[in-house]
């Protein structure tokens, strides 16, 4: 089940999932040390997707002009004991279908990890920058064209 949430609209729990979830992948899997907490999250839409009451994928989206002039997905997350079932995918193609629904454009800018590069290129996302460092991860700006 997938639910798109205001950030006050978010319970005490989902919150608390959420940011968890960030923290184990972004710092503690990935290895990164970076501010996660970082304004963003009380502006934006908050989709996840849910399988048996548990958050099992996550982002946020980011309306026009907060990370880019454009709309923007960020924290795009799966848990690690749900990937390989297609959950991210779900995930992206909700974040973009809410931007076109709900700001009606198309246009939406992501910052990607390089590695993730094929798979945005799958979803409509094409590359728009060289590759630079975010916190010491490769990174590339993404712009959807579908």
């Amino acid at each position: 089940m997938i639910i798109c949430k205001k950030f006050n609209e978010l319970t005490v729990e989902e919150l608390y999932e959420i940011l968890k979830l960030r923290s184990e992948i972004f710092v503690v899997e990935q290895k990164c040390v970076y501010n996660d907490i970082d304004g963003k999250d009380t502006t934006s839409i908050h989709v996840m997707l849910k399988e048996n009451g548990k958050i099992k994928a996550y982002l946020r989206v980011l309306q026009p002009g907060v990370s880019y002039e454009d709309a923007s997905l960020g924290r795009v997350l799966v848990a690690e004991n749900a990937r390989k079932k297609g959950f991210a995918k779900l995930i992206v193609e909700a974040g973009v279908n809410y931007i076109i629904e709900n700001f009606k454009t198309k246009d939406i800018t992501i910052g990607a990890q390089e590695y993730l590069q094929n798979f945005y290129n799958e979803m409509g996302f094409k590359a728009i920058s060289e590759v630079y460092l975010d916190d010491g991860i490769p990174h590339l700006d993404m712009k959807y064209s579908k």
